[in-house]
């Protein structure tokens, strides 16, 4: 008789395109997200919590593909025959709010929102399907003035997290002027409207990706097309010259000054109303962030910022980090762009059946934080996020009240501690222990020191230092270990601390 088979053991394995973020990856995005919300609730948002899951109905016709709402979203349906789905953003959900809780909210509604998002995409190298986003939005506020502020907000959270001004550029530019653009190129006729959607869809692409495609490379797109990186062949737009021509003056209208700039793009679009309105709305949101200090080295118009995503109706904007880092091929490049937004007056729409404005920003959380670590290893700042606590060691089983008791005065104090759990009969596993958790210090206390009245502060991180190399010279006056009176167990562990 056949032996009945064991049930296969599952495989301990992360699922394909997510990860698992431990202790030190959770305290830097918290404490980052901590004073990104002190900004925006400086500018008066409040925070908002949505649920993770959505109605496919709700998320909308900007999925990749809302015929088949498994594709591009983690879709199922439920016993009641209702599509469902991981929200794909955190704007979608934030709109369907905004429609049910019409006649409870304030008109502007402010709000910000923090948490994961999902995307049924294919994984690749930096690539996941889940992923955080930090978004503010302003909803009812049919101003220009409304983007302008959250222009000013997103420069104000860059420098509040620690990218240095001029490490950084806000670009803003308007869809208007895009639309009026194509319209003098001939692309919008009502006539032929229907045929060059399409085309139109790939020379927004395309202009949207001038700085890593290049001149030649968006050229390309606008015309027959081009290779891309594995060598397979992109479709292009398939435009006349003149049209290419006049597209990538667009592009590259930005001047030395705002007022230069808006002079260029109004010749451009010379007798499109549309594009006019956008060139002026530019001028008012220039005029507002000047007034509040908000110069060139921190904001700029810039015709090149497009965007991709084809809900927004005015006004645009990105981030981008402007420092040099070394990619994994160790050639160096600019960071990029972190954060991205614009105004989206028909989102609403699709609920309500009115005019609903608004406006805001998304921050690409994994992305500022990449950032912010490149600009500490660029500095030569040693990692402090998510600093191991400082541990209590246990030398006898007996005495594990006083041991505890220390413990408890370091908390007490505000200082992260902890008594070790394990078996104590190996002390140097104790030790071992403290050093996975990146403890900056042990507590030990023996018999012959409790009797003294003392404990012994081993300095890890001076330690391992020294094991690095001896004779550094801004260790050599630090002694490793130090024998203090309990009583100053706290002061002489913050004073530690502090070094």
């Amino acid at each position: 008789m056949a032996k009945d088979k064991q049930p296969r053991k599952p495989r301990a394995e992360t699922p394909k395109g997510f990860r698992d973020y431990f202790g030190a990856d959770v305290i830097e995005r918290r404490d980052m997200l901590a004073k990104i919300s002190d900004v925006y609730e400086r500018y008066g948002f409040d925070p908002l919590e949505t649920s993770a899951v959505e109605t496919v109905e709700a998320l909308g016709k900007f999925l990749p593909d809302v015929d088949r709402p498994n594709e591009g979203v983690f879709g199922w349906q439920d016993e009641d025959g209702d599509w469902l789905a991981l929200r794909y953003d955190l704007t979608a959900p934030l709109a369907r709010v905004a429609a049910q809780y019409r006649n409870d909210l304030p008109s502007p509604y402010r709000r910000y929102a923090m948490g994961p998002v999902w995307r049924n995409e294919k994984p690749g190298p930096g690539r996941f399907r889940q992923f955080y986003q930090c978004d503010a939005d302003t909803v009812g506020a049919p101003s220009v003035a409304a983007d302008a502020e959250i222009c000013a907000m997103l420069a104000d959270a860059l420098e509040e997290v620690g990218i240095e001004r001029g490490d950084y550029i806000v670009r803003v530019n308007n869809r208007k002027v895009l639309d009026g653009v194509f319209e003098t190129a001939g692309l919008l006729d009502s006539e032929y409207l229907e045929d060059n959607l399409e085309r139109v869809g790939i020379a927004i692409r395309a202009v949207d990706k001038l700085d890593r495609l290049g001149e030649d490379g968006v050229r390309a797109m606008l015309g027959e097309g081009r290779k891309d990186e594995s060598g397979a062949f992109v479709e292009g737009a398939n435009l006349a010259l003149w049209q290419i021509d006049h597209i990538l003056k667009f592009a590259n209208a930005k001047r030395n000054t705002a007022s230069e700039t808006l002079a260029t793009l109004s010749k451009l679009i010379e007798g499109s109303l549309s594009g006019l309105q956008g060139v002026a709305e530019l001028e008012t949101i220039a005029a507002l962030l000047a007034a509040q200090g908000y110069g060139p080295d921190r904001i700029v118009i810039d015709p090149s910022v497009v965007r991709g995503l084809g809900y927004y109706t005015g006004p645009v904007f990105e981030a981008e980090l402007t420092f040099e880092i070394f990619d994994e091929k160790g050639r160096k490049r600019q960071f990029g762009s972190v954060a991205g937004g614009g105004r989206y007056d028909d989102l609403v729409k699709r609920f309500t059946g009115q005019a609903v404005p608004a406006t805001g920003v998304s921050i690409g959380v994994d992305r500022l934080l990449a950032a912010l670590r490149a600009k500490k290893l660029e500095r030569g700042e040693a990692e402090t996020a998510g600093a191991g606590p400082v541990v209590v060691t246990v030398m006898d089983r007996d005495r594990m009240a006083d041991y505890m008791a220390m413990v408890g005065q370091l908390r007490q104090a505000g200082i992260r501690a902890e008594m070790y759990l394990g078996n104590p009969k190996n002390f140097g596993n104790q030790l071992k222990y403290a050093d996975k958790r990146g403890s900056p210090i042990a507590v030990i206390q023996g018999g012959d020191e409790a009797a003294k009245g003392v404990v012994v502060l081993k300095d890890l991180i001076l330690g391992a230092k020294i094991a690095e190399n001896a004779t550094l010279e801004e260790w050599k006056d630090r002694p490793a270990q130090v024998e203090v009176p309990l009583a100053e167990l706290v002061s002489a562990v913050q004073k530690m601390l502090a070094q």
